[in-house]
């Protein structure tokens, strides 16, 4: 136990490094052996010692021959013998590492056993092994080996035609030195003084034969063809930095690796938008635009309804051209008479006078909209082809289009606004929808004691935070167009209920169409 405690112990600390034997080198080998013959033979196993020399062929394969010898086997009164054991073998290095070598061997054995009968014969076979090399040093190994031996026609008298040997021996194999020492990775430091012995060909290396990579890239000096690249940037198998995003600030210490070609960067490498329009700054065209304007990919901001207030700021988005409008983008109407300042041509007609479109006065017996209401006593003389009216010319709004379910109190008075369209996924108003809400317009203005709400609905497709934002952004635009027609916006509130209420099914395409509107509820 002690000796192979120490064994182990030298084992873990040997210093030498292993390496591939190579060919041409000797190798010269002592061992003990242990020895259990074919169970015909009659022979007790015996411990014996012996000895191989070796030489590889090449780094992977070589010739050896061993010989085995064992103490005198005693059988009868005086009856003894010494069996020898020669062998021829053909070896096959398969996997070398640092400290072992695996091998397997296969070969012809000879073995004797002497002159005295009825052991007075001797035999051949093939014999096959496995084992291994464990490195204690470059020129010495500790060697462990497994061998059978197989005789197909024994020629011993003891009735069984074919035999099996087991062999099993331990000992040291030597290597001898040849020429200068080696050096495998070409570092010019000499194999057994290498600390680093897998240095890449043509690093630079220390008296140790270790490299250094002086700027921390991971491309070891020597290799390196951009020797100061900056910390922490990403390097190609060449040692040099990237930059991806073309920004002059290198990837691995770029924090913003997508920045767009022409992008104003920090030196972090991120963009910066100093007008807040989204656009950054070298790719925004038109710099300074107002916080809050809707912009283009350029960065330049719009004005659809050209009154000179920019889309995103302007609170009545839908103006007529050429009407005057104020810093957000209302149009005026002075006179009260329904037509927007800048497009009335008869700007000071006096209150409740008829106007046609142009803002000037109609004959007193005309009834230019056909609604049963003369244009003198018409306060909303634009009113649609059949639609109901009151006394004054006015469409009548609420109308109850929903009844209340029994046991329930009774339902508000509500319009459902059916007609009113806003573009997909956005609250600006389509222009089919302007005739529906001029009308509405024209009521209201017509009956002052009227206030409302304006109720914005979505279908059940998309998220509730999103349907409900959707749906107050629509019924705000909704209020906002009214305002822009002269109806006093503290008679208005408007506010969103995303998905909720529902007045049809949302399981088919029909019935979410009619779940998307604006409704107006009369309040109390």
């Amino acid at each position: 136990m002690r000796v192979l405690t120490m064994l182990g112990i030298v084992l873990l600390t040997a210093a030498g490094a292993t390496r591939a034997q190579h060919a041409g080198r000797y190798e010269f080998g002592v061992f003990g052996s242990y020895t259990q013959y074919d169970d015909a033979f009659n022979l007790d196993p015996k411990f014996g010692g012996g000895a191989r020399l070796g030489y590889f062929l090449s780094n992977r394969a070589g010739l050896e021959a061993d010989i085995v010898f064992q103490p005198r086997h005693t059988f009868g009164p005086q009856a003894s013998m010494e069996p020898v054991i020669g062998a021829g073998s053909l070896v096959f290095n398969l996997l070398a590492g640092e400290r072992t070598m695996l091998y397997l061997l296969a070969g012809y054995s000879r073995l004797d056993f002497g002159g005295t009968n009825p052991y007075r014969f001797s035999d051949g076979g093939i014999h096959a092994a496995v084992g291994d090399r464990l490195f204690l040093g470059e020129a010495v190994a500790l060697r462990i080996e497994a061998r059978g031996i197989y005789t197909p026609t024994t020629n011993a008298a003891f009735g069984s035609k074919s035999a099996t040997h087991l062999l099993g021996l331990i000992g040291f194999s030597f290597f001898h030195r040849e020429g200068p020492p080696k050096d495998t990775d070409g570092d010019h430091v000499a194999d057994h003084k290498d600390k680093c012995p897998n240095t890449p060909l043509g690093a630079t290396v220390d008296p140790r034969g270790c490299p250094s990579d002086a700027d921390g890239d991971v491309v070891l000096d020597g290799l390196d063809q951009c020797a100061d690249t900056p910390r922490g940037a990403t390097v190609d198998a060449k040692g040099c930095p990237a930059d991806g995003d073309l920004d002059t600030v290198l990837d691995g210490l770029d924090q913003c690796a997508d920045t767009p070609s022409g992008a104003t960067v920090d030196p972090k490498g991120c963009p910066s938008d100093l007008d807040g329009d989204t656009v950054f700054d070298g790719l925004d065209q038109c710099a300074d635009t107002p916080p809050g304007a809707t912009v283009d990919a350029k960065g330049c901001p719009a004005d659809t309804d050209g009154d000179k207030v920019f889309d995103g700021l302007d609170k009545c988005p839908a103006t007529p051209l050429g009407a005057t409008v104020d810093a957000t983008g209302c149009p005026g109407d002075a006179d009260g008479d329904g037509v927007f300042d800048g497009i009335d041509k008869c700007p000071g007609t006096p209150t409740g006078t008829k106007v046609d479109a142009t803002g000037c006065a109609l004959p007193a017996a005309l009834d230019s909209d056909r609604d049963g209401v003369s244009d003198r006593q018409d306060r909303c003389p634009n009113t649609p082809l059949g639609s109901q009216v009151d006394a004054q010319g006015c469409t009548i709004l609420f109308q109850e289009e929903r009844a209340a379910a029994p046991g329930a109190p009774p339902a508000r008075p509500t319009l459902i606004l059916r007609g009113v369209n806003f573009e997909t996924g956005r609250s600006a108003l389509k222009a089919e929808s302007y005739a529906v809400l001029d009308e509405v317009a024209a009521s209201l203005s017509a009956n002052a004691e009227i206030r409302i709400e304006i109720a914005g609905y979505t279908d059940s497709t998309g998220s509730a935070a999103v349907n409900l934002r959707l749906s107050a952004a629509r019924a705000a635009a909704v209020r906002a167009y009214l305002a822009s027609k002269g109806v006093s916006p503290v008679r208005m509130t408007a506010r969103g209920y995303g998905k909720a209420n529902p007045i049809a099914p949302n399981t088919t395409p029909a019935g979410r169409a009619q779940n998307r509107r604006v409704e107006l509820h009369k309040l109390p």
